[in-house]
């Protein structure tokens, strides 16, 4: 059944999954402040590649300031903003619902509990990405760089409520989805969420401080490092606040947690450790907002796990420094470069 379909942010994510909602029938708005954005859906459609087949859709597309003379029937409203605007984009989103509609927070971080204090926890509704990087550098064109998961025995996509009930309206959102890719709902949206967390922060920032992609990473030992040391904290921390964290980045949470012991770091080495470069030379969200000038989302990723860290008591020294020496970046002080690695785990004491 076709739906009536809002997104608030028509960047890479929403551009991609608008894309493909509307080219499967649904009635797609995309709303975004970037007005170049707009005009070239407006004009072109989006052009979308990827590993598919490529294709162009033609969402209807409206600037930011024109949002307010929007209808408010719709079903379904997207949250696809960085973090940071998740609590207006919202507000957006709340005012353009059907009187049955609901939100969906699909976004990064940890942005479930905003979306619930602006719309309520019962017209809010997870979603957890997994294994998707997408990307768009030109207006209207919209890449995603990571293979597909369906057929592969992963779900890029779950679906969840915050209460954990498997409720006919995620499991409708993750059918939905599942034209684009895998897709599930998923009684453990917070262990999830968690998971993803731990994927991002073990490579977002590290791309994002030191210009490398993610094979340029991977088969450097330094690199490697930071990127074991990173994910320990966060699968320490999240197992530590109860949360089921499920497997993440080749391993389960408690082979992360546990790398601190020298045969469990050697195996997780080896495990990051390329075969070949077969690889795609990946740049992630954070490395991304660096290289267009714009704030990232540190303080919602790696400075979330610093701050329940110092809650539950589990150290975090390597995501501190990671969080400070973003800041860093940000305000234009350090520039991204390999150098910058080496310099958090020296200021980790590492």
């Amino acid at each position: 059944m076709s739906k009536k379909i809002l997104f608030v942010g028509a960047g890479a994510i929403g551009s991609y999954l608008g894309a493909f909602l509307s080219r499967a029938g649904h009635d797609v708005t995309l709303v975004d402040p970037w007005a170049e954005q707009v005009e070239t859906i407006r004009q072109r459609g989006i052009s979308v590649t990827g590993p598919h087949e490529p294709f162009e859709a033609r969402p209807a597309a409206v600037h930011l300031n024109e949002a307010a003379r929007l209808p408010r029937d719709y079903d379904v409203a997207f949250v696809a903003m960085k973090v940071y605007d998740t609590a207006w984009a919202a507000q957006l989103a709340l005012r353009h619902l059907a009187p049955d509609g609901y939100v969906v927070a699909a976004e990064n971080c940890w942005p479930d509990p905003v979306v619930a204090s602006v719309v309520g926890a019962s017209r809010a509704v997870g979603l957890v990405m997994s294994k998707i990087g997408v990307a768009l550098w030109k207006p209207g064109q919209v890449e995603r760089g990571i293979e597909k998961g369906q057929g592969k025995g992963h779900d890029v996509f779950r679906a969840g409520e915050h209460d954990g009930r498997i409720t006919p309206r995620v499991t409708q959102l993750a059918e939905m989805l599942s034209v684009i890719d895998g897709a599930l709902a998923t009684d453990n949206l917070w262990g999830e969420r968690w998971a993803k967390l731990c994927a991002n922060a073990m490579g977002n920032p590290v791309q994002a401080m030191s210009g490398l992609g993610s094979l340029e990473i991977a088969s450097s030992e330094v690199g490697r490092t930071i990127t074991i040391h990173l994910a320990a904290e966060a699968a320490r921390v999240g197992l530590a606040l109860g949360h089921p964290v499920p497997k993440f980045n080749g391993a389960a949470a408690e082979q992360w947690a546990d790398a601190g012991g020298r045969e469990t770091y050697e195996a997780l080495d080896r495990m990051l450790t390329p075969a070949a470069a077969t690889r795609r030379n990946w740049r992630a969200s954070m490395a991304q907002d660096v290289a267009k000038g714009r704030p990232t989302e540190i303080d919602y990723m790696n400075g979330h796990v610093l701050v329940e860290g110092r809650h539950k008591g589990v150290p975090t020294p390597v995501s501190a420094a990671t969080v400070e020496l973003m800041h860093e970046v940000e305000k234009g002080v350090r520039r991204p470069e390999p150098k910058n690695i080496e310099l958090v785990l020296s200021r980790a004491g590492l």
